[in-house]
């Protein structure tokens, strides 16, 4: 019977298993509407949004996602997690710099 719920409810949503498509679809989502908010693709529409705080949590929990993956011994992989942990904070200081910083 406990098999059952495995087959329906794919291990994206299975919030206490690790995953790292997750981390990597939350840091994405975090970083475009990050540009969303800041009224990116207008170079001359610019601007601050008090909403850009949403996104903060968002991409740090992407980063935290990711880091789940982590093993304890050094591999290939391991070294793969290590960059796009590298990668989500960049953009993890992105939001916080578009937050925090008036245009």
């Amino acid at each position: 019977m406990s098999s059952r719920p495995s087959l329906f409810r794919p291990r994206l949503f299975r919030l206490r298993s690790k995953s790292l498509l997750r981390g990597i679809l939350l840091s994405l989502a975090a970083l475009v509407a990050s540009l969303r908010l800041e009224g990116f693709p207008g170079a001359d529409s610019l601007h601050t949004s008090p909403w850009q705080i949403l996104v903060v949590p968002v991409a740090f929990w992407g980063m935290v996602e990711t880091a789940r993956c982590l093993t304890r011994k050094w591999s290939l992989y391991y070294a793969g997690v290590l960059i796009l942990l590298y990668s989500e904070l960049m953009i993890l200081a992105l939001a916080l710099f578009f937050w925090l910083d008036p245009v």
